[in-house]
């Protein structure tokens, strides 16, 4: 699978093979902790059992109950889906070698009546049982590419079924199959619930069960070790993922991780690894994002959310000693979707949102998460700071456009990319960079939209704070700490006035290929 992050591995497909099997640990024996713990005291239960050592408080003695409980609504998912017809097989140690893929019974270079036809490729995840009537939940990776009749579930009892995909969700990674083989008519399943409430502690006990590397029903143990995990991706902004240390690998996507009751806490689907194997730090969705997600693929085939059509950026620790607001936590808004739900309601760029609808706002993950949870339609309500003093914007609801259409917005040009020409305006020197007035000569040599006004940057020291931040050439100014510049004059008035309220930084609104960010610079002393 393709990395989602660098060391970010989503593990729906399972290795073809297993090499080699190790035995670890034989005859090691750990010594005492300290002078005050007792060594494990040996039980013996009665003169026919096998002795066995108690545990310590809080540790389950086996597993072994919990998974003969839950194990047999967790399934293996077999997926069929069309491969890059253009694709090469990779054989270990010779693959610099054009091994092509060729149908069998068809010769290397002849044109055979399916030569046309795309080759297939095979591909395991896992997922379990939500309801005894057959659906499913797994990971949207896992089942994004099936064919019509390409999903193949295999249950513990070894039965084979068919399923359908009811619906997918990219922006959680999760979705939603149901068994629809003829052969199942009437069955019921059996399934498990997902814990969205009483959620476990970090530290406390989790197990997972799945399909690695294609071994189904495999079963592993380990603590929660952290929540409120972002993965850098687009999942994101809709998930705090759960961190957890029980070996998860290849293939155990989609599948559920239980706290000691049996109860579905999370749903597998990331592992953090340099090598492509477990190394302990795993990913897990939680039960309340699951279900409720599940929920609405169920109900209508596809999750429905709330947007505002504002770009936003985590207002630092930085911008916020700029702005006189030192300590404050919020969003910060860099820009907003022309006519769309927030312009219309009065949000501008360079607000702070502090809350949504009475929940406080940490970062734009939080902000985004909070608006999504809107019906279409509905009234937001965003606390912002609008320089530096508090007032209320309400903004009705839209439907959030999917993440493909959105990035499909983000990749737009909004520029004219003529041939480039060069600006003949005066340059100026402040905060580290080269400045000029943004004319249409440095309009057309840097494909800037006649819609974007400021002042353009000519050139950067690359040991100024400007450099060390990443602003280069053919970068836009629009605003120093809110105020709009267009000379190069203004900003510096904007650092005098910043320097008398003795705050060490100016907040910049940057605009480079179409795209506004919020950037702090130091003022020099």
């Amino acid at each position: 699978m393709a990395a989602r992050k660098s060391g970010f591995i989503v593990g729906a497909v399972a290795g073809a093979g297993v090499a080699c099997a190790a035995l670890a640990g034989v005859g090691m024996r750990m010594g005492p902790a300290g002078a005050a713990e007792q060594e494990p005291s040996l039980v013996r239960a009665s003169a026919t059992s096998a002795p066995m050592f108690a545990p310590p408080p809080g540790a389950p003695l086996s597993f072994a109950d919990i998974f003969e409980k839950v194990s047999p609504a967790v399934v293996q998912i077999d997926v069929t889906s069309k491969a890059d017809p253009k694709a090469r097989l990779r054989i270990p140690g010779l693959e610099g070698l054009p091994f092509d893929i060729v149908p069998r019974g068809q010769k290397p270079g002849e044109e055979g009546e399916d030569a046309q036809a795309a080759p297939k490729q095979q591909s395991s995840g896992s997922g379990f049982f939500i309801s005894a009537d057959g659906y499913i939940v797994t990971n949207n990776h896992v089942v994004a590419d099936a064919d019509t009749d390409g999903i193949n579930v295999v249950m513990k009892d070894g039965r084979e079924l068919k399923a359908t995909i009811v619906g997918r969700d990219e922006s959680t990674d999760l979705a939603v199959i149901k068994v629809i083989d003829p052969q199942a008519k009437g069955a019921a399943f059996p399934y498990v619930n997902f814990e969205n409430q009483a959620r476990p502690r970090v530290g406390d006990w989790v197990i997972t069960i799945g399909n690695p590397f294609g071994l189904g029903g495999t079963a592993t143990a380990g603590i929660i070790s952290a929540y409120g995990r972002d993965l850098g991706d687009n999942s994101s902004q809709f998930v705090d993922y759960i961190q957890i240390d029980a070996p998860i690998n290849r293939g155990n996507s989609g599948g559920p991780s239980f706290d000691i009751y049996g109860r579905v806490i999370g749903v597998n689907t990331a592992i953090f690894s340099p090598t492509g194997g477990s190394v302990g730090i795993g990913f897990a969705i939680p039960a309340d994002v699951a279900e409720a997600t599940a929920k609405q693929l169920i109900n209508g085939g596809k999750v429905v959310r709330g947007y505002i059509g504002a770009q936003i950026q985590p207002f630092t620790s930085e911008m916020a000693e700029a702005q006189g607001l030192a300590g404050t936590k919020g969003a910060i808004v860099a820009d907003l979707v022309p006519g769309g739900p927030a312009q219309r309601g009065g949000l501008m760029p360079e607000d702070v949102v502090t809350s949504v609808n009475g929940v406080a706002i940490k970062s734009g993950s939080e902000l985004t998460r909070e608006v999504a949870k809107a019906r279409p339609g509905e009234v937001i309500k965003l606390a912002v700071l609008r320089g530096g003093k508090p007032r209320t914007v309400e903004i009705r609801s839209g439907v959030r456009p999917t993440e493909k259409e959105l990035a499909d917005n983000d990749n737009e040009d909004g520029g004219d990319k003529a041939a480039p020409a060069k600006p003949a305006a005066p340059k100026a020197e402040a905060l580290g960079m080269s400045l000029s007035p943004l004319d249409d000569a440095a309009r057309k040599a840097n494909g800037i939209d006649s819609a974007v006004k400021g002042l353009l940057i000519d050139s950067v020291k690359a040991s100024s704070d400007a450099g060390e931040k990443g602003l280069r050439k053919g970068d836009v100014i629009t605003s120093v700490n809110g105020d709009t510049v267009s000379t190069v004059a203004d900003v510096t008035a904007a650092v005098e006035t910043a320097k008398k309220l003795q705050r060490p930084s100016v907040n910049l609104r940057i605009v480079r290929a179409g795209r506004p960010t919020i950037v702090p610079l130091k003022i020099a002393p």
